[in-house]
């Protein structure tokens, strides 16, 4: 008797920023609600928990990083630093970025960023509820630009990554300067 092969793992991290980013849990979740032959984690936040899927609020490094390891598909919001935890473990990821306009985020920087990344090709963007599924269904279906080699990464990756830990610095310095509020100079 041999043992079932496991679930393909589809992680879906939303980061630690105070705001909620129920629409992409709540996309994810629903999704799931559909019963995809995969397991599905989502590192909630502050966000309303999954109904259906698996959740946690937060997770440890050593385990966000094994569970990076283990997916099969990574969804995640475009911070700098979930694309490259994605990006570490060989993954391309999907990015579906916080909006400031339905209270996700301060501001757009998470849309402006992540448009760059998806137009040098380190990322798969997602915008909406349909291509985020679309994308994730390709993955999970053996879609090829999902993985790729490490030790063939580009140095343009290494930039784009360097870029955006340096500007997701300065964003949440400018926010801790201001009590958790990035303000904007008065022009």
């Amino acid at each position: 008797m041999t043992a079932a092969a496991p679930l393909p793992l589809v992680l879906v991290v939303v980061g630690t920023d105070h705001h909620p980013f129920d629409r992409l849990v709540g996309w994810v979740d629903a999704w799931a609600a559909t019963g995809p032959q995969a397991r599905v984690l989502i590192q909630y936040g502050t966000s309303s928990p999954p109904r259906v899927a698996e959740g946690a609020p937060l997770l440890p490094v050593n385990e966000l990083q094994g569970s990076f390891r283990e997916a099969t598909v990574v969804v995640c919001h475009g911070g700098p630093g979930s694309i490259m935890g994605a990006r570490e473990a060989g993954l391309v990821p999907i990015v579906v970025p916080r909006r400031s306009d339905l209270g996700e985020h301060v501001d757009d920087h998470q849309v402006r960023f992540s448009g760059r990344v998806a137009q040098a090709g380190q990322v798969h963007l997602a915008t909406d509820e349909s291509a985020l599924i679309s994308l994730v269904e390709r993955a999970l279906h053996g879609g090829g630009g999902f993985r790729f080699d490490l030790a063939g990464e580009d140095p343009a990756a290494d930039a784009v990554a360097r870029f955006g830990t340096l500007v997701q610095g300065l964003v949440d310095r400018k926010r801790n300067a201001h009590g958790g509020q990035v303000r904007r100079n008065a022009r």
